[in-house]
């Protein structure tokens, strides 16, 4: 950043590169050569090659040697069980908002979810992709469902994993098409939460973690090899899609 306040160029080529992974407009996979990204963001190459190397410790890049950079790619088995996982706790967590969740945080829920409902889930200018609105009023209906558990340490664990989620989360979206009713799937979670039904609740929500990772999967061409190790839980990755939702 300079005196001034404006961010410098190394760190407008490296946000806007960033903006572009998580937005979906570099897909999983996807190669970065460094003559396509100079003419893209107007940068020099080792303004470039700076934001490759920080995108590269956040976990959204990979690097390969004699082959360069490429977007970070989807694991197979490293999906399968962070959503195995979500599956078991955030389900548990949400039957415990249901259960104890009072009148207060039915309205945070309905707020949350009539935001959500009332957001383009595409951006204007990019109709392909997700706008940055929506995500942030995803997480928050989703935050919001959440918070009516009483035992902040699952509430916690619960948090940890959908933050884990959300780069397969924006590429699930766009690559799901027309064939996936979002919308519904959000507004049959919470009919079921107003009607005080825990049981009913956690099956909807449970298929609603299992159709963005049926989708994921449904592109093999996205997915690493499978002799490729999964990506390193390290969470540099995980901050990332956090500050990309945040407000």
């Amino acid at each position: 950043m300079t005196r001034s306040g404006t961010p410098t160029r190394a760190e407008r080529v490296y946000g806007e590169l960033r903006a572009d992974i998580l937005a979906g407009r570099k897909l999983p996979g996807q190669r970065l050569p460094f003559a396509e990204l100079t003419e893209r963001y107007g940068a020099s190459m080792g303004v470039v090659r700076e934001a490759l190397t920080r995108l590269t410790a956040e976990g959204l890049v990979e690097s390969e040697p004699q082959y360069g950079y490429r977007v970070r790619r989807i694991s197979s088995g490293d999906l399968r069980h962070l959503t195995e996982a979500r599956c078991a706790i955030e389900t548990l967590v949400l039957r415990m908002a249901v259960e104890h969740g009072g009148v207060a945080w039915e309205s945070e829920v309905l707020a949350a979810h009539h935001r959500l409902e009332r957001t383009p889930t595409m951006c204007a200018e990019d109709p392909d992709r997700l706008s940055d609105d929506w995500v942030i009023a995803h997480a928050g209906y989703h935050n919001a469902l959440l918070d009516g558990c009483p035992n902040p340490r699952l509430r916690a664990v619960a948090g940890s994993l959908r933050d884990s989620a959300e780069l397969y989360r924006r590429w699930s979206l766009p690559l799901g098409g027309e064939d996936r009713d979002v919308a519904g799937e959000h507004r049959a979670i919470l009919n079921a939460v107003l009607a005080h039904d825990p049981d009913a609740a956690t099956a909807v929500y449970t298929r609603h973690l299992q159709h963005t990772t049926n989708v994921l999967l449904a592109h093999p061409e996205l997915l690493a090899p499978p002799d490729d190790p999964p990506p390193e839980a390290t969470g540099q990755g995980v901050d990332a899609a956090v500050d990309a939702a945040g407000p």
